[in-house]
């Protein structure tokens, strides 16, 4: 199997990220010097114990937090150079998120909650009902729209979420540890369902995840350890990211 290197610039270019917090006369360094590019239509996940940084890398990556140091480049734009209001637009437009604990609002039901970041956008109420129909019904929920989260089960309300994620038709979706509240079957189909998506439509996943089972299907798996990258992997693609063809 050959590999194809793509010239084009990667959808996602990290470049010598710090992130470090001050505790009294203390500085507590989590993320050192992280350089990661992610191409479009990539399916990368990321391991490392708990407490290597993973997380809050993602939340960087999601533009939810800001980095100490480094720049975070979307399509080349320096993502930290906007305001928070511009960063609000860009992330309800570019960016899906998949959270453990689905961050679903739990007084409405999946349909609602599957529209909410259209609903956000101002987008027309019925275009983005329709679509959050056709998404749930792809996840198999088309028979509870009408559902709370509170009626659903653990594996149901994460699938809520993966539909939540893509209503926007992100460009990327963050997910970490989709699968780690939820039984190993289940967890098995939530990843093949993200997998599935990325397949279909195109867009890049980066999924943190403790299941190196799962971590070993992906197209490029990255270890992380103390705050550092210190594997960039190689799966089905290359280091820098390309895809085998």
């Amino acid at each position: 199997m050959s590999i194809t290197h793509d010239a084009t610039p990667p959808l996602l270019r990290v470049t010598g990220l710090d992130k470090s917090f001050t505790w009294g006369h203390q500085t507590i360094e989590i993320l050192k010097g992280i350089n990661l590019d992610v191409r479009q239509g990539e399916f990368l996940t990321m391991v490392g114990a708990s407490g290597a940084g993973k997380s809050t890398l993602l939340h960087i990556l999601g533009t939810l937090d800001r980095p100490t140091r480094g720049t975070v480049l979307y399509d080349n734009q320096d993502m930290f150079r906007l305001s928070e209001h511009e960063l609000a637009h860009f992330r309800n437009r570019r960016i899906g998120f998949v959270f453990q604990f689905h961050h679903l609002l739990p007084e409405f039901t999946a349909l609602e909650n599957t529209c909410f970041p259209g609903f956000i956008q101002k987008r027309p109420v019925r275009q983005c009902t329709e679509e959050a129909r056709a998404l749930l019904s792809e996840v198999g929920l088309g028979h509870r729209l009408h559902h709370k989260p509170g009626e659903l089960s653990g594996g149901e309300q994460q699938r809520v979420a993966v539909a939540r994620a893509l209503i926007q038709n992100p460009d990327l979706v963050l997910a970490d540890e989709p699968t780690g509240n939820v039984d190993s079957r289940t967890g098995e189909i939530l990843f093949q369902l993200l997998r599935t998506f990325n397949e279909q439509r195109g867009t890049a996943f980066i999924i943190v995840t403790h299941n190196e089972h799962l971590s070993q299907q992906s197209d490029r798996l990255v270890h992380m350890a103390d705050g550092r990258i210190t594997d960039s992997g190689n799966g089905v693609a290359g280091q820098d990211g390309s895809r085998a063809r």
